[in-house]
């Protein structure tokens, strides 16, 4: 089974780190790549330990996906966004 998901990649401290929407699974590595790598093999993971609590498809609910036939249809995105906010002090 092939379950897509949206990966948002930023630096921080010295390293990458790449977090799997709307998974809410994350990840790091000293460059893009590694961290992509470590991500994918993280998502993996976590989803074949659902399947094999057999929890795997509440999860893929609870995160916006949707069953259609034999496969999940990822949520679509409306936006992805960098806001601020004005914090008074």
């Amino acid at each position: 089974m092939e379950i897509d998901f949206t990966v948002h990649l930023w630096k921080e401290d010295g390293q990458y780190i790449a977090h799997a929407m709307p998974l809410d699974v994350a990840s790091a590595g000293a460059t893009p790549e590694a961290a992509r790598q470590a991500l994918d093999e993280a998502v993996r993971l976590f989803l074949a330990t659902a399947a094999e609590q057999g929890t795997l498809a509440q999860v893929l609910e609870d995160t916006g996906y949707v069953r259609e036939a034999n496969t999940w249809r990822a949520p679509d995105w409306v936006a992805v966004e960098k806001r601020a906010a004005v914090v008074q002090t």
